[in-house]
């Protein structure tokens, strides 16, 4: 028998794994924010220092939000943490735009690429905050668009950035864009810890990423 969640689409088991699977990632998250800054420290330069914690921070909001929205069971602070959530997702890609624009591409290509993303993020954020109305189209429209601004400047960043570095870049954008897949086919139970499992993936890629080819980047 499916026992459902008040004020939720999703059974308690499956928002117990939910909960669980992004608890598991908040502490990754943690840890990684924890290793990013100690070698960005010992590596010198404050692009390095700030775009690692800013990458970090936006990882620890976006799990922190998530396992949080999934565990609460009051209809009225789950509506409010969803909206924290999805906001969490807009700063998560925005996040990691940022040590690449900072560190690798630097110069005209970087602040452009920084700015846009930014100025587009903080856009999604306050729709996301201040509009009663969800569009799920919409919204995955705009997540897949702005995680693949990247490539407007993808010739500069294969230049900026090793190639296993790119391909990391790249596996990892695939993996969120591939679990959207699950996130949206919602006969499927557990769909939505599925989808979980791919932005897991996503954000180590990423964050493999930062850590080797941006903070231990040679000056």
């Amino acid at each position: 028998m499916r026992i459902a969640v008040v004020g939720s689409e999703y059974s308690v088991g499956e928002e117990i794994a939910h909960a669980v699977s992004h608890g598991f990632g908040l502490l990754l998250a943690v840890a990684g924010l924890v290793v990013l800054e100690v070698f960005a420290a010992l590596h010198g330069g404050a692009a390095r220092i700030v775009s690692a914690a800013v990458f970090g921070s936006a990882l620890i909001l976006l799990y922190l939000a998530s396992t949080l929205y999934h565990a609460s069971q009051r209809p009225r602070v789950k509506d409010i943490l969803r909206r924290l959530d999805h906001s969490a997702i807009y700063l998560l890609i925005a996040g990691t735009y940022t040590p690449f624009a900072l560190v690798n591409l630097r110069g005209p290509w970087g602040w452009t690429l920084f700015g846009l993303v930014w100025g587009l993020g903080l856009i999604g954020v306050l729709r996301e905050l201040l509009t009663r109305s969800s569009c799920q189209t919409l919204e995955l429209a705009l997540y897949l668009g702005l995680g693949w601004l990247a490539l407007v400047a993808i010739k500069p960043l294969a230049h900026a950035l090793p190639t296993p570095g790119l391909l990391l870049l790249v596996i990892g954008g695939l993996a969120y864009s591939v679990g959207v897949v699950f996130y949206v086919w919602r006969r499927l139970p557990y769909h939505h810890a599925i989808w979980h499992v791919f932005v897991l993936a996503g954000s180590a890629c990423h964050f493999f990423a930062v850590l080797f080819y941006t903070v231990l980047r040679p000056a």
